[in-house]
Protein backbone atom coordinates (compact mmCIF):
# COMPACT_ATOMS: atom_id res chain seq x y z
CA UNK A 1 0.00 0.00 0.00
CA UNK A 2 3.27 2.76 0.69
CA UNK A 3 4.84 2.28 -2.85
CA UNK A 4 1.33 1.99 -4.14
CA UNK A 5 0.11 5.57 -2.19
CA UNK A 6 3.43 7.32 -3.33
CA UNK A 7 3.06 5.93 -7.16
CA UNK A 8 -0.72 7.10 -6.92
CA UNK A 9 -0.19 10.82 -5.67
CA UNK A 10 3.28 11.09 -7.77
CA UNK A 11 1.23 10.32 -10.79
CA UNK A 12 -1.61 12.76 -10.10
CA UNK A 13 0.53 15.33 -9.14
CA UNK A 14 1.60 15.04 -12.99
CA UNK A 15 -1.89 15.02 -14.19
CA UNK A 16 -2.61 18.34 -12.14
CA UNK A 17 0.29 19.55 -14.26
CA UNK A 18 -0.87 18.55 -17.62
CA UNK A 19 -4.02 19.50 -16.94
CA UNK A 20 -2.61 23.17 -16.24
CA UNK A 21 -4.10 23.19 -12.47
CA UNK A 22 -0.12 23.59 -11.38
CA UNK A 23 2.83 24.92 -12.99
CA UNK A 24 5.39 22.73 -14.39
CA UNK A 25 8.19 21.65 -11.75
CA UNK A 26 10.05 18.32 -10.77
CA UNK A 27 8.00 16.03 -8.37
CA UNK A 28 9.69 15.53 -5.37
CA UNK A 29 10.27 12.94 -3.70
CA UNK A 30 6.53 11.38 -2.30
CA UNK A 31 6.76 9.89 1.35
CA UNK A 32 3.92 8.07 2.52
CA UNK A 33 4.06 6.70 6.42
CA UNK A 34 1.85 5.92 9.07
CA UNK A 35 0.55 8.22 11.72
CA UNK A 36 1.82 7.86 15.24
CA UNK A 37 -1.54 7.49 16.15
CA UNK A 38 -4.46 5.41 14.55
CA UNK A 39 -6.94 8.20 14.97
CA UNK A 40 -5.46 9.76 12.03
CA UNK A 41 -6.13 7.00 9.64
CA UNK A 42 -4.12 4.41 8.31
CA UNK A 43 -1.13 6.36 6.13
CA UNK A 44 -0.14 9.92 5.91
CA UNK A 45 1.97 11.99 3.49
CA UNK A 46 2.97 15.83 4.07
CA UNK A 47 3.40 16.16 0.02
CA UNK A 48 1.27 19.02 0.43
CA UNK A 49 3.89 20.98 2.28
CA UNK A 50 6.76 20.56 0.31
CA UNK A 51 4.52 21.47 -2.23
CA UNK A 52 2.92 24.56 -1.50
CA UNK A 53 6.34 26.51 -2.06
CA UNK A 54 5.96 25.11 -5.80
CA UNK A 55 2.50 25.72 -6.35
CA UNK A 56 2.81 29.14 -4.46
CA UNK A 57 -0.31 27.83 -2.25
CA UNK A 58 -0.89 27.41 1.30
CA UNK A 59 -0.62 23.87 2.29
CA UNK A 60 -4.01 23.18 3.39
CA UNK A 61 -5.60 24.52 0.19
CA UNK A 62 -2.81 22.42 -2.04
CA UNK A 63 -4.09 19.14 0.41
CA UNK A 64 -7.46 20.07 -0.89
CA UNK A 65 -6.83 19.98 -4.39
CA UNK A 66 -5.15 16.73 -3.79
CA UNK A 67 -7.57 15.27 -1.89
CA UNK A 68 -10.47 16.13 -4.29
CA UNK A 69 -8.18 14.57 -7.27
CA UNK A 70 -7.78 11.28 -5.00
CA UNK A 71 -11.51 11.23 -4.30
CA UNK A 72 -12.24 11.52 -7.78
CA UNK A 73 -9.71 8.75 -8.64
CA UNK A 74 -11.73 6.47 -6.39
CA UNK A 75 -8.40 5.08 -5.10
CA UNK A 76 -8.62 1.17 -4.97
CA UNK A 77 -8.52 -0.25 -0.96
CA UNK A 78 -8.76 3.59 0.17
CA UNK A 79 -11.69 4.28 2.14
CA UNK A 80 -11.42 7.44 2.84
CA UNK A 81 -8.80 10.59 2.38
CA UNK A 82 -9.06 13.30 4.63
CA UNK A 83 -6.48 16.61 5.83
CA UNK A 84 -5.35 17.11 8.95
CA UNK A 85 -3.57 20.19 10.91
CA UNK A 86 -1.61 22.17 8.60
CA UNK A 87 -1.53 20.31 5.42
CA UNK A 88 -1.16 16.36 6.35
CA UNK A 89 -3.41 14.23 3.73
CA UNK A 90 -4.33 11.25 5.93
CA UNK A 91 -5.74 7.77 3.98
CA UNK A 92 -7.81 5.23 5.31
CA UNK A 93 -8.29 1.57 4.23
CA UNK A 94 -10.64 -0.80 3.44
CA UNK A 95 -12.21 -3.37 5.96
CA UNK A 96 -11.88 -5.47 3.06
CA UNK A 97 -7.97 -4.47 1.98
CA UNK A 98 -7.27 -5.44 5.69
CA UNK A 99 -9.18 -9.01 5.46
CA UNK A 100 -7.31 -9.74 2.36
CA UNK A 101 -4.16 -9.26 4.08
CA UNK A 102 -4.86 -12.12 6.54
CA UNK A 103 -5.70 -14.32 3.31
CA UNK A 104 -1.91 -13.47 1.64
CA UNK A 105 -0.46 -14.61 5.32
CA UNK A 106 -2.30 -17.81 5.01
CA UNK A 107 -2.15 -18.33 1.59
CA UNK A 108 1.63 -17.37 1.49
CA UNK A 109 2.55 -18.72 4.98
CA UNK A 110 6.52 -18.44 5.75
CA UNK A 111 6.99 -16.84 2.31
CA UNK A 112 4.68 -13.77 3.81
CA UNK A 113 6.92 -10.55 3.92
CA UNK A 114 9.61 -11.97 1.22
CA UNK A 115 10.70 -9.31 -1.38
CA UNK A 116 13.22 -9.10 -3.89
CA UNK A 117 15.50 -5.95 -2.48
CA UNK A 118 18.53 -7.80 -2.87
CA UNK A 119 17.39 -10.32 -5.37
CA UNK A 120 20.58 -11.55 -7.69
CA UNK A 121 23.13 -10.13 -4.89
CA UNK A 122 25.93 -12.34 -3.13
CA UNK A 123 26.92 -10.37 -0.12
CA UNK A 124 30.19 -10.74 2.81
CA UNK A 125 28.66 -10.16 6.12
CA UNK A 126 31.57 -10.15 8.18
CA UNK A 127 31.14 -9.21 12.34
CA UNK A 128 32.67 -9.63 15.27
CA UNK A 129 35.57 -10.55 14.21
CA UNK A 130 37.29 -9.70 17.50
CA UNK A 131 41.06 -10.86 18.01
CA UNK A 132 41.56 -14.16 18.87
CA UNK A 133 43.44 -13.14 22.10
CA UNK A 134 40.59 -14.15 24.61
CA UNK A 135 36.66 -15.05 24.96
CA UNK A 136 33.99 -12.62 23.45
CA UNK A 137 32.82 -10.04 25.64
CA UNK A 138 29.43 -7.57 25.93
CA UNK A 139 30.28 -5.49 22.86
CA UNK A 140 31.22 -8.76 20.99
CA UNK A 141 27.89 -9.83 21.46
CA UNK A 142 25.77 -6.58 20.58
CA UNK A 143 27.56 -6.56 17.12
CA UNK A 144 27.16 -10.31 16.58
CA UNK A 145 23.20 -10.53 17.22
CA UNK A 146 23.24 -7.85 15.39
CA UNK A 147 25.12 -9.38 12.17
CA UNK A 148 22.72 -12.68 12.43
CA UNK A 149 19.37 -10.80 12.23
CA UNK A 150 20.72 -8.88 9.17
CA UNK A 151 21.67 -11.96 7.31
CA UNK A 152 18.25 -13.31 8.59
CA UNK A 153 16.59 -10.25 6.68
CA UNK A 154 18.46 -10.31 3.87
CA UNK A 155 18.20 -13.79 3.16
CA UNK A 156 14.28 -13.29 2.84
CA UNK A 157 14.79 -10.23 0.56
CA UNK A 158 16.95 -12.55 -2.66
CA UNK A 159 20.35 -11.93 -1.15
CA UNK A 160 22.94 -15.09 -1.32
CA UNK A 161 25.03 -13.90 1.49
CA UNK A 162 27.92 -15.50 3.80
CA UNK A 163 28.37 -15.25 7.44
CA UNK A 164 31.92 -14.49 7.84
CA UNK A 165 34.82 -14.44 11.09
CA UNK A 166 38.28 -12.34 10.14
CA UNK A 167 40.95 -13.85 12.74
CA UNK A 168 43.42 -11.19 13.44
CA UNK A 169 45.67 -13.67 14.30
CA UNK A 170 48.84 -12.16 12.02
CA UNK A 171 50.13 -9.51 13.98
CA UNK A 172 51.44 -7.93 17.19
CA UNK A 173 48.71 -9.06 19.30
CA UNK A 174 49.68 -12.48 18.85
CA UNK A 175 53.13 -11.88 20.12
CA UNK A 176 51.54 -9.91 23.09
CA UNK A 177 49.33 -13.08 23.53
CA UNK A 178 52.51 -15.58 23.74
CA UNK A 179 53.84 -12.92 26.46
CA UNK A 180 50.60 -12.84 28.38
CA UNK A 181 50.49 -16.85 28.34
CA UNK A 182 54.03 -17.45 29.36
CA UNK A 183 53.49 -14.66 31.98
CA UNK A 184 56.93 -12.99 31.61
CA UNK A 185 57.26 -9.18 31.70
CA UNK A 186 55.84 -8.46 28.46
CA UNK A 187 52.53 -9.95 29.22
CA UNK A 188 49.30 -7.81 27.96
CA UNK A 189 46.04 -10.25 28.91
CA UNK A 190 44.69 -11.64 31.63
CA UNK A 191 41.76 -13.36 33.34
CA UNK A 192 41.15 -16.98 33.78
CA UNK A 193 41.50 -18.10 30.80
CA UNK A 194 45.22 -17.03 30.52
CA UNK A 195 45.60 -19.28 33.47
CA UNK A 196 44.55 -21.87 31.79
CA UNK A 197 46.06 -21.95 28.55
CA UNK A 198 49.70 -21.43 30.58
CA UNK A 199 48.65 -24.57 32.62
CA UNK A 200 48.18 -26.64 29.03
CA UNK A 201 51.68 -24.59 27.84
CA UNK A 202 53.58 -27.26 30.42
CA UNK A 203 52.37 -30.48 28.53
CA UNK A 204 52.72 -28.92 24.88
CA UNK A 205 56.15 -29.43 23.11
CA UNK A 206 56.18 -25.96 21.89
CA UNK A 207 59.88 -23.88 22.54
CA UNK A 208 59.36 -21.47 25.32
CA UNK A 209 61.84 -19.49 23.63
CA UNK A 210 59.82 -18.87 20.20
CA UNK A 211 57.33 -16.29 21.45
CA UNK A 212 55.57 -16.05 18.13
CA UNK A 213 54.69 -20.02 17.93
CA UNK A 214 53.16 -19.79 22.12
CA UNK A 215 51.22 -16.87 21.00
CA UNK A 216 49.91 -18.54 17.58
CA UNK A 217 49.02 -22.05 19.70
CA UNK A 218 46.91 -19.67 22.47
CA UNK A 219 45.16 -18.23 19.72
CA UNK A 220 44.37 -21.37 18.20
CA UNK A 221 42.84 -22.73 21.49
CA UNK A 222 41.19 -19.67 22.07
CA UNK A 223 39.11 -19.99 18.47
CA UNK A 224 38.53 -23.26 19.19
CA UNK A 225 37.71 -23.40 22.72
CA UNK A 226 35.93 -19.94 23.32
CA UNK A 227 35.28 -18.24 20.06
CA UNK A 228 33.53 -20.70 17.71
CA UNK A 229 32.08 -22.43 20.69
CA UNK A 230 30.41 -19.02 22.08
CA UNK A 231 29.48 -17.84 18.79
CA UNK A 232 28.01 -21.54 17.46
CA UNK A 233 26.30 -23.25 20.54
CA UNK A 234 25.56 -20.42 22.88
CA UNK A 235 24.92 -17.29 20.79
CA UNK A 236 23.63 -19.59 18.11
CA UNK A 237 25.34 -18.21 15.30
CA UNK A 238 26.76 -19.96 12.23
CA UNK A 239 29.68 -18.89 10.49
CA UNK A 240 30.05 -19.75 6.62
CA UNK A 241 33.42 -19.06 6.97
CA UNK A 242 36.20 -18.41 9.53
CA UNK A 243 39.06 -16.42 7.63
CA UNK A 244 42.24 -16.55 9.44
CA UNK A 245 44.46 -13.47 8.46
CA UNK A 246 47.88 -15.22 8.25
CA UNK A 247 46.50 -18.34 6.61
CA UNK A 248 44.19 -17.70 4.27
CA UNK A 249 45.32 -14.17 3.35
CA UNK A 250 49.38 -13.57 4.04
CA UNK A 251 50.51 -17.08 3.34
CA UNK A 252 48.05 -17.43 0.45
CA UNK A 253 49.95 -14.45 -1.41
CA UNK A 254 46.73 -12.26 -1.16
CA UNK A 255 48.98 -9.27 0.84
CA UNK A 256 51.47 -9.47 -2.20
CA UNK A 257 49.29 -9.86 -4.70
CA UNK A 258 46.90 -6.43 -3.73
CA UNK A 259 49.94 -4.68 -3.27
CA UNK A 260 51.35 -5.68 -6.71
CA UNK A 261 47.59 -4.58 -8.35
CA UNK A 262 48.07 -1.28 -6.39
CA UNK A 263 51.70 -0.87 -8.27
CA UNK A 264 50.60 -1.51 -11.04
CA UNK A 265 47.85 1.30 -11.40
CA UNK A 266 50.89 3.45 -9.76
CA UNK A 267 49.12 3.92 -6.19
CA UNK A 268 52.13 3.37 -4.13
CA UNK A 269 55.00 4.83 -3.79
CA UNK A 270 58.09 5.49 -1.35
CA UNK A 271 59.22 7.91 1.40
CA UNK A 272 61.58 7.03 4.61
CA UNK A 273 62.51 3.55 2.89
CA UNK A 274 59.03 2.46 2.96
CA UNK A 275 55.76 1.77 0.56
CA UNK A 276 52.95 4.37 0.86
CA UNK A 277 49.21 3.86 -0.85
CA UNK A 278 48.02 7.03 -2.21
CA UNK A 279 44.99 7.01 0.00
CA UNK A 280 44.47 10.92 0.09
CA UNK A 281 43.14 9.86 -4.27
CA UNK A 282 40.45 8.04 -2.67
CA UNK A 283 39.38 10.46 0.11
CA UNK A 284 41.59 9.56 2.84
CA UNK A 285 42.73 12.49 5.37
CA UNK A 286 46.37 10.70 4.56
CA UNK A 287 48.15 8.35 2.66
CA UNK A 288 48.76 5.08 4.34
CA UNK A 289 51.87 2.66 4.91
CA UNK A 290 51.47 -0.28 2.98
CA UNK A 291 55.49 -2.00 4.08
CA UNK A 292 57.55 -0.85 6.81
CA UNK A 293 60.92 0.65 6.12
CA UNK A 294 62.42 -2.98 7.70
CA UNK A 295 60.06 -5.07 5.00
CA UNK A 296 57.23 -5.64 7.31
CA UNK A 297 53.77 -5.52 5.98
CA UNK A 298 51.29 -3.57 8.06
CA UNK A 299 47.88 -4.21 9.09
CA UNK A 300 46.03 -1.98 6.39
CA UNK A 301 48.38 -4.07 3.86
CA UNK A 302 46.59 -7.27 4.96
CA UNK A 303 43.13 -5.44 4.53
CA UNK A 304 44.60 -4.73 1.02
CA UNK A 305 44.80 -8.38 0.98
CA UNK A 306 41.18 -9.30 2.64
CA UNK A 307 39.91 -6.86 0.31
CA UNK A 308 41.19 -8.14 -2.98
CA UNK A 309 40.36 -12.10 -1.40
CA UNK A 310 36.52 -10.96 -1.28
CA UNK A 311 36.41 -9.66 -4.53
CA UNK A 312 37.92 -12.65 -6.26
CA UNK A 313 34.94 -14.34 -4.80
CA UNK A 314 32.56 -12.71 -6.39
CA UNK A 315 30.83 -10.30 -3.77
CA UNK A 316 28.71 -7.48 -4.63
CA UNK A 317 28.11 -6.16 -1.44
CA UNK A 318 30.69 -6.43 1.88
CA UNK A 319 28.52 -5.15 5.28
CA UNK A 320 31.42 -4.14 7.85
CA UNK A 321 30.38 -4.87 11.88
CA UNK A 322 32.95 -2.75 13.56
CA UNK A 323 33.19 -1.75 17.09
CA UNK A 324 32.29 2.05 17.94
CA UNK A 325 36.41 2.26 18.70
CA UNK A 326 37.30 1.35 14.98
CA UNK A 327 35.37 4.30 13.40
CA UNK A 328 39.10 5.82 12.05
CA UNK A 329 39.51 3.13 10.00
CA UNK A 330 36.50 3.42 7.65
CA UNK A 331 37.59 6.36 5.70
CA UNK A 332 41.18 4.03 4.73
CA UNK A 333 39.32 0.93 4.36
CA UNK A 334 37.18 2.65 1.99
CA UNK A 335 39.93 4.36 -0.07
CA UNK A 336 41.82 0.79 -0.14
CA UNK A 337 38.71 -0.74 -1.48
CA UNK A 338 38.43 1.47 -4.44
CA UNK A 339 42.25 1.92 -4.68
CA UNK A 340 41.98 -2.13 -5.51
CA UNK A 341 39.08 -1.75 -7.79
CA UNK A 342 35.87 -3.25 -5.67
CA UNK A 343 33.00 -1.95 -7.41
CA UNK A 344 30.44 -2.89 -5.40
CA UNK A 345 28.37 -1.55 -2.21
CA UNK A 346 30.38 -1.26 1.10
CA UNK A 347 28.37 -0.37 4.26
CA UNK A 348 29.89 -0.07 7.40
CA UNK A 349 27.57 -0.19 10.88
CA UNK A 350 29.49 0.69 13.80
CA UNK A 351 28.49 -0.53 16.92
CA UNK A 352 28.17 1.25 20.39
CA UNK A 353 28.99 0.58 23.91
CA UNK A 354 27.49 -2.07 26.22
CA UNK A 355 27.08 -1.37 29.83
CA UNK A 356 25.55 -4.05 32.18
CA UNK A 357 23.16 -2.58 34.75
CA UNK A 358 21.46 -3.30 37.99
CA UNK A 359 19.82 -1.06 40.53
CA UNK A 360 20.61 1.49 38.24
CA UNK A 361 24.05 1.27 38.61
CA UNK A 362 27.13 -0.57 36.24
CA UNK A 363 28.05 -3.87 37.34
CA UNK A 364 30.55 -6.77 36.78
CA UNK A 365 29.89 -10.28 36.64
CA UNK A 366 32.78 -11.95 34.89
CA UNK A 367 34.84 -14.01 37.44
CA UNK A 368 37.29 -14.07 34.33
CA UNK A 369 38.74 -10.91 34.50
CA UNK A 370 38.56 -7.90 36.87
CA UNK A 371 36.83 -5.61 34.25
CA UNK A 372 35.34 -7.40 31.32
CA UNK A 373 32.07 -8.88 31.50
CA UNK A 374 31.80 -12.08 28.92
CA UNK A 375 28.90 -12.30 26.62
CA UNK A 376 28.84 -16.26 27.64
CA UNK A 377 28.89 -15.13 31.41
CA UNK A 378 25.72 -12.84 30.73
CA UNK A 379 24.14 -15.52 28.70
CA UNK A 380 23.98 -18.55 31.22
CA UNK A 381 22.95 -15.62 33.65
CA UNK A 382 19.73 -14.66 31.77
CA UNK A 383 19.34 -17.39 29.14
CA UNK A 384 20.13 -17.00 24.70
CA UNK A 385 16.53 -15.89 23.62
CA UNK A 386 16.32 -12.67 26.55
CA UNK A 387 19.98 -12.10 25.94
CA UNK A 388 19.51 -11.51 22.19
CA UNK A 389 16.08 -9.61 22.45
CA UNK A 390 17.44 -7.57 24.35
CA UNK A 391 20.56 -6.55 22.62
CA UNK A 392 19.01 -6.28 19.50
CA UNK A 393 15.96 -3.70 21.21
CA UNK A 394 18.04 -0.91 21.68
CA UNK A 395 18.97 0.86 18.08
CA UNK A 396 22.93 0.48 17.12
CA UNK A 397 23.09 3.85 16.74
CA UNK A 398 23.13 4.75 20.86
CA UNK A 399 24.84 3.45 23.43
CA UNK A 400 23.29 0.58 25.62
CA UNK A 401 22.29 -0.10 29.00
CA UNK A 402 21.63 -3.55 29.46
CA UNK A 403 19.10 -3.75 31.90
CA UNK A 404 20.15 -7.38 34.59
CA UNK A 405 17.22 -6.87 36.50
CA UNK A 406 14.22 -6.95 33.54
CA UNK A 407 16.55 -9.45 31.74
CA UNK A 408 15.88 -11.91 34.73
CA UNK A 409 12.45 -10.95 35.18
CA UNK A 410 9.96 -14.23 34.58
CA UNK A 411 6.94 -12.38 34.09
CA UNK A 412 5.31 -10.27 31.37
CA UNK A 413 7.07 -7.78 32.32
CA UNK A 414 9.67 -8.88 30.34
CA UNK A 415 9.22 -8.00 26.53
CA UNK A 416 10.71 -11.71 25.54
CA UNK A 417 8.41 -13.38 27.82
CA UNK A 418 5.46 -11.30 26.56
CA UNK A 419 5.78 -11.71 22.90
CA UNK A 420 6.54 -15.64 23.81
CA UNK A 421 3.66 -15.81 26.16
CA UNK A 422 1.42 -14.47 22.95
CA UNK A 423 2.94 -17.52 20.46
CA UNK A 424 2.35 -19.54 23.15
CA UNK A 425 -1.13 -18.41 24.03
CA UNK A 426 -1.99 -18.50 19.84
CA UNK A 427 -0.92 -21.79 20.11
CA UNK A 428 -2.81 -22.99 23.04
CA UNK A 429 -6.18 -21.62 21.61
CA UNK A 430 -5.60 -23.24 17.98
CA UNK A 431 -4.69 -26.38 19.99
CA UNK A 432 -8.22 -26.06 21.76
CA UNK A 433 -9.88 -25.89 18.04
CA UNK A 434 -8.52 -29.38 17.58
CA UNK A 435 -10.09 -30.77 20.08
CA UNK A 436 -13.38 -29.22 19.28
CA UNK A 437 -13.03 -31.00 16.17
CA UNK A 438 -13.17 -27.37 14.30
CA UNK A 439 -11.61 -28.51 11.40
CA UNK A 440 -8.64 -26.73 9.96
CA UNK A 441 -9.41 -27.17 6.45
CA UNK A 442 -12.70 -25.22 7.38
CA UNK A 443 -10.90 -22.59 9.29
CA UNK A 444 -8.56 -21.71 6.05
CA UNK A 445 -11.07 -21.78 3.63
CA UNK A 446 -13.69 -19.51 5.29
CA UNK A 447 -14.70 -16.29 4.83
CA UNK A 448 -13.53 -13.41 7.54
CA UNK A 449 -15.89 -11.02 6.33
CA UNK A 450 -17.60 -10.69 9.44
CA UNK A 451 -14.38 -9.87 10.85
CA UNK A 452 -15.46 -5.86 11.43
CA UNK A 453 -14.26 -5.50 15.04
CA UNK A 454 -12.16 -2.57 16.15
CA UNK A 455 -9.65 -4.91 17.75
CA UNK A 456 -10.00 -7.49 14.94
CA UNK A 457 -9.24 -4.67 12.40
CA UNK A 458 -6.37 -3.13 14.62
CA UNK A 459 -4.76 -7.01 14.90
CA UNK A 460 -5.16 -6.67 11.04
CA UNK A 461 -3.32 -3.55 10.07
CA UNK A 462 -0.86 -4.65 12.80
CA UNK A 463 -0.54 -7.87 10.71
CA UNK A 464 0.29 -6.20 7.54
CA UNK A 465 3.18 -4.11 9.21
CA UNK A 466 5.41 -7.06 8.55
CA UNK A 467 6.12 -6.56 5.01
CA UNK A 468 7.31 -3.11 5.77
CA UNK A 469 9.29 -3.66 8.32
CA UNK A 470 11.60 -7.05 6.64
CA UNK A 471 12.08 -4.52 3.07
CA UNK A 472 13.27 -1.52 5.52
CA UNK A 473 15.54 -3.15 7.27
CA UNK A 474 16.66 -4.58 3.88
CA UNK A 475 17.45 -1.09 3.31
CA UNK A 476 18.30 0.08 6.30
CA UNK A 477 19.84 -2.24 8.95
CA UNK A 478 17.90 -1.27 11.77
CA UNK A 479 17.38 -4.53 13.02
CA UNK A 480 15.47 -2.99 16.32
CA UNK A 481 12.74 -2.44 14.17
CA UNK A 482 11.78 -6.31 14.88
CA UNK A 483 11.13 -6.64 18.75
CA UNK A 484 9.55 -3.38 18.78
CA UNK A 485 7.31 -5.06 16.18
CA UNK A 486 6.90 -8.44 18.10
CA UNK A 487 6.16 -6.58 21.03
CA UNK A 488 3.55 -4.29 19.24
CA UNK A 489 1.89 -7.22 17.60
CA UNK A 490 1.74 -9.16 20.83
CA UNK A 491 -0.18 -6.37 22.61
CA UNK A 492 -2.66 -6.27 20.13
CA UNK A 493 -2.94 -10.06 20.25
CA UNK A 494 -3.91 -9.61 23.78
CA UNK A 495 -5.66 -6.79 23.27
CA UNK A 496 -8.41 -8.40 20.41
CA UNK A 497 -8.32 -11.62 23.09
CA UNK A 498 -9.16 -9.53 25.82
CA UNK A 499 -12.27 -8.30 23.88
CA UNK A 500 -13.13 -11.03 20.96
CA UNK A 501 -14.23 -14.58 22.44
CA UNK A 502 -12.81 -16.55 20.04
CA UNK A 503 -14.82 -20.04 19.97
CA UNK A 504 -17.99 -19.64 20.11
CA UNK A 505 -20.00 -23.12 19.84
CA UNK A 506 -22.97 -21.05 19.05
CA UNK A 507 -21.43 -18.96 16.32
CA UNK A 508 -19.37 -21.16 13.90
CA UNK A 509 -18.93 -19.05 11.23
CA UNK A 510 -17.55 -16.00 13.35
CA UNK A 511 -15.37 -18.83 15.10
CA UNK A 512 -13.89 -19.98 12.37
CA UNK A 513 -12.99 -16.74 10.92
CA UNK A 514 -11.21 -15.50 14.00
CA UNK A 515 -9.38 -18.93 14.09
CA UNK A 516 -8.49 -18.52 10.94
CA UNK A 517 -7.00 -14.55 12.00
CA UNK A 518 -5.11 -16.36 15.11
CA UNK A 519 -3.63 -18.58 12.10
CA UNK A 520 -2.28 -15.82 10.34
CA UNK A 521 -1.14 -14.05 13.73
CA UNK A 522 0.78 -16.82 14.91
CA UNK A 523 2.62 -17.43 12.02
CA UNK A 524 3.60 -13.80 11.57
CA UNK A 525 4.68 -13.89 15.25
CA UNK A 526 6.60 -17.12 14.78
CA UNK A 527 8.69 -15.57 11.57
CA UNK A 528 9.01 -12.86 13.21
CA UNK A 529 10.82 -14.26 16.54
CA UNK A 530 12.55 -16.60 14.16
CA UNK A 531 13.75 -13.91 12.24
CA UNK A 532 15.07 -12.60 15.43
CA UNK A 533 16.60 -15.71 16.30
CA UNK A 534 14.30 -16.55 19.43
CA UNK A 535 12.45 -19.93 20.53
CA UNK A 536 8.95 -19.42 19.42
CA UNK A 537 7.43 -21.98 22.58
CA UNK A 538 3.86 -23.97 22.35
CA UNK A 539 4.01 -23.79 26.03
CA UNK A 540 4.57 -21.64 28.36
Amino acid sequence: MKEFLEDKIKDLIGQLQLRGDWDDFEVPKVVVERPRDLAHGDWMTNIALVLAKEVKKPPREVAQELCDALNEAAVENIKSVDIAGPGFINFRVTQKYLQTVVENIIEQGENYGNNDIHKGKRINNEFISANPTGPLHLGNGRGGFLGDVITNVLAKSGADIVNEYYLNDAGEQVIKLGHSVLKDDEKVYGGEYIDILNEELQHKDINTNDVRAIGEWAANEIVHTYLKRTTQDIMNIQFDNWISEKKDIVDAGFVDRAIEVLEKKELVFEKDDAKWLRTTDFGDDKDRVLVKSDGERTYFASDCGYILNKMERGFDELIEIWGADHHGYVTRFEAAARAIGFEGKIKFIMVQLVRLVKDGKEVRMSKRAGNVVYIDDLISEVGPDVARFFFLMQSIDSHMDFDLDLAKEKSSKNPVHYVQYAYARLSSILARSEELSIVQEDILNCDIGVLTNKKELELMRELEIFEEIVADIANTYYVHQLPHYAIELAEKFHSFYTECKVIDESDINMTRARLKLLYATKSVIAQTLNLIGVDAPEKM
